[in-house]
């Protein structure tokens, strides 16, 4: 009889590809979905899934599972080839517990990337399942879930229901509001950056125009006026020029934090975003594992970069070089993220996987460059009037290096070092000063997160690992603790004091500040559950101890530590910390007092209510019932005035009439809306301002919404009440019981007949299944 060898993984895309290597011997099926919830069923352990929905095949998962039983019974051996690391590890484990596999047929394999060459390596070298691995996810993923089974109560009894806590996804929150706390503390503080344009003396041919900025920073106006009068009738001259080589060496490739952090720099990427993108690049054999926290290349990567670069860029610019994981606890998997293979600079599939990968291959191949190598120059003008000191610096790109590929992007985005090509000048050298301008800077508050820099500060803190980063940051903003979005800036007016042609003017104009692009905000229930937490759970919220929890996985992987007691010795101490929490707490409102209502007299106040933040004036004790109002979008029970919170009860307002019915304006759960006629129409976000809105601008959104209903519909068919062709956001479609159905290319919807839907619906459902 033949023998059979069954290769069993998580999805089917990584299935398919696995399959183009093998021979005719081997079957692979993909089981990730089915093995998930079976697994839940029956042993009380959930799998962390990182995929996404689509790779969960919507069939009968009870059928699934018994075919892997009966192909598993056949097979002479079965190999469990899901991912290197210790999610991957415990999906092995629980496909052997639930296909009740036997030690003497059943293969670990693992490997770093999908080619032939890896994956035959893989299947010559094949052990056993690491229960320690199994152990380290398996503590991990129940530590976390008592965290929240056990929290998260009480937060409903305390605040309101439907909320969560969790180990690592209630610090990133605390990260979030601290820095949200700091920045509303934050006082600024202006000086005048002060910046001289010279040129050389016009007998000498060309004319050199230089800028360069005095060596300090000056704070009062007098001053700055003093100082300029002293440059009026000054004679300035070069007193030094330095020139020192100095060199840029590459950053090392890719690993999971620093992906994120370049993709969403460079990209615009979402981390989930790239998480996913990456994933189906790994799947189709394009790039090595995605979830790592190793910097370490292959030797065969390394061979085949340097090939790579003698090939397009020539041999000066190779430089091979090994680079050493700095991460603490690195573990996840064993190589950095690279091309599969090093000579194809692009690959084919959707432009985001494109784009995704070009990086991925610039920033690889840019490691094993040499050095870009420049010349800093630094040249120094005195005058004769004072000892004041003007510095101009600039680099000169002797050689690109690493450079022709590849520059890694920074988060900083208010780097003023002048860094331009400076003439070429003499010491002793004379210079006519054209002009001398004192612009007046104000420093600027700590930047808040972006998804990327928030990753790398949870990085750099030791919290989470390579496959937390995705799922932490997805669920803080789920759970409605944080929101992503960008908020206009604000203007302020700037003084300018110039010196030119012997007069001193001083001007003001104005400036924008503080305009946020895809930034992380705390919510107002995000800054009340961190303050609740860490009050009654100050361990938990605690650094040092989700960093130190980590490292304990980290000696669980590595056998040096029983996960049982290292849960036990976590467990009961916390339970004694919620059972008092639970008795003694009071309930958490947010609740702030900010002044008393000049009409009625009665104090006004803002607090969580049921749909959100809220203003209210009165008590609830009192005979008359109190008023309510909702906060705008940007205002916060933190941080709202009186006279802010006074101009909300202006809402509802009536703003005149339409078609003899009222125009009102008002905000409710789902935000600002026009009222007309019974019918709400939403305002233009980042557009519209309920408080200053016009009946002109309020007619407009009205006839604009009518006007897009009036187009929603193509066609209906009495014969089929339901069935209709509308217009979506992606185009026509079909829709019927709450089901939609694309409408296939080269079809024109309103010729559409009733047979037709039936048949692409049809056609559809099996597509699907």
């Amino acid at each position: 009889m033949k023998e059979v060898n069954l290769v069993i993984v998580e999805s089917p895309a990584k299935a398919k590809t696995i399959e183009k290597f093998l021979g005719k011997d081997f079957i692979v099926k993909s089981s990730f979905g089915h093995i998930r919830d079976l697994a839940k069923k029956n042993l009380g352990i959930d799998i962390e899934n990182n995929y996404k929905p689509d790779y969960i095949v919507p069939t009968d998962k009870k059928k699934v599972v018994d075919e892997l039983k009966k192909l598993a019974k056949s097979a002479s051996i079965v190999w469990l080839a899901s991912d290197e690391d210790r999610e991957g590890e415990a999906i092995a484990w629980h496909l052997y517990e639930v296909l009740k596999l036997s030690p003497e047929k059943t293969r670990r394999i693992v490997f770093h990337e999908i080619t032939k060459e890896a994956i035959l390596k893989a299947v010559e070298n094949p052990r056993f399942i690491d229960l320690d691995l199994v152990n380290a996810q398996q503590a991990r993923r129940i530590l976390d879930r008592l965290v929240g089974f056990e929290i998260s109560p009480i937060l409903w009894k305390k605040i309101k229901p439907a909320l969560s806590a969790g180990r690592v996804q209630s610090v990133a929150v605390k990260l979030i509001v601290e820095r949200e706390r700091e920045i509303g503390n934050f006082v600024s503080v202006s000086s005048y950056r002060i910046i001289g344009h010279f040129k050389s003396l016009k007998e000498i041919i060309p004319v050199q125009n230089l800028s360069a900025e005095l060596n300090r920073r000056i704070s009062q106006d007098a001053e700055v006026i003093g100082l300029l009068e002293t440059f009026r009738d000054a004679d300035f001259q070069v007193a030094d020029i330095k020139k020192k080589p100095t060199k840029k060496s590459p950053s090392p490739p890719f690993i999971t934090s620093t992906l994120q952090q370049e993709a969403s720099r460079k990209l615009g990427f979402s981390v989930s975003q790239t998480m996913a993108v990456a994933q189906r690049l790994y799947e189709a054999g394009k790039i090595t594992y995605m979830r790592t926290d190793s910097l370490n290349l292959a030797d065969s990567a390394l061979a085949a970069s340097a090939e790579a670069i003698k090939n397009i860029y020539g041999e000066k610019y190779l430089n091979t070089r090994k680079f050493k994981t700095k991460a603490k606890g690195a573990q996840e998997a064993h190589e950095a993220i690279r091309p599969s293979y090093m000579n194809q600079p692009t690959v084919e599939g959707s432009r985001q996987e494109q784009k995704l990968y070009e990086l991925i291959w610039k920033r690889t191949i840019a490691s094993q460059m040499s050095d870009a190598l420049l010349e800093k120059t630094t040249i120094d003008i005195q005058n004769n009037k004072n000892s004041e000191v003007f510095v101009a610096t600039g680099e000169v790109l002797k050689f690109d290096g690493f450079l022709k590929v590849y520059f890694e992007s920074k988060d900083d985005e208010n780097d003023e070092e002048n860094k331009a090509l400076l003439p070429a000048l003499k010491v002793s050298q004379n210079l006519d000063m054209e002009k001398i301008c004192a612009e007046q800077k104000f420093t600027n508050s700590p930047p808040r997160y972006t998804e990327a820099s928030l990753v790398k500060k949870l990085e750099e803190l030791g919290i989470g690992r390579p496959s937390t980063y995705a799922p932490t940051i997805s669920t803080v903003q789920n759970r409605g603790y944080v929101i992503k979005e960008d908020r206009d800036g604000k203007t302020r007016d700037t003084k300018e004091i110039k010196l030119i042609d012997g007069k001193i003017k001083t001007t003001t104009k104005k400036e924008k500040f503080g305009f946020e692009k895809s930034k992380i905000f705390p919510t107002d229930i995000g800054l009340i559950v961190n303050d609740f937490l860490e009050q009654h759970f100050q361990n938990i919220m605690d650094y040092n101890f989700t960093a130190s929890v980590e490292a304990e996985f980290d000696n669980i992987a590595e056998g040096t530590k029983v996960w049982t007691t290292m849960l036990d010795r976590f467990y009961k101490p916390f339970h004694s910390v919620v059972t008092k929490t639970e008795e003694v707490s009071e309930r958490a409102r947010g609740e702030r007092i900010l002044g008393t209502d000049p009409k009625s007299g009665k104090p006004l106040l803002v607090k969580i209510g049921r749909y959100g933040p809220i203003a209210q004036i009165g008590e609830v004790s009192e005979e008359e019932k109190p008023k309510f109002a909702s906060l705008l979008k940007g205002q916060s029970i933190e941080t709202i005035t009186l006279e802010e919170a006074l101009e909300l009860f202006k809402l509802p307002r009536t703003i005149g009439e339409y078609e003899d019915k009222e125009i009102v304006i008002g905000v409710g759960r789902f935000g600002p809306y026009v009222r007309h006629n019974s019918k709400f129409y939403s305002l233009k976000k980042g557009i519209d301002d309920p408080m200053s809105i016009e009946a002109e601008r309020a007619i407009e959104l009205i006839e604009e919404k009518r006007l897009q209903d009036k187009n929603k519909y193509i066609k209906t068919f009495e014969e089929m009440p339901g069935l209709e062709i509308l217009n979506g956001r992606f185009g026509p479609y079909i829709t019927y019981e709450k089901k939609n159905f694309k409408i296939p290319k080269g079809k024109k919807p309103e010729e559409l007949s009733l047979e037709d839907c039936k048949e692409i619906m049809k056609n559809t459902v099996k597509k699907k299944k």
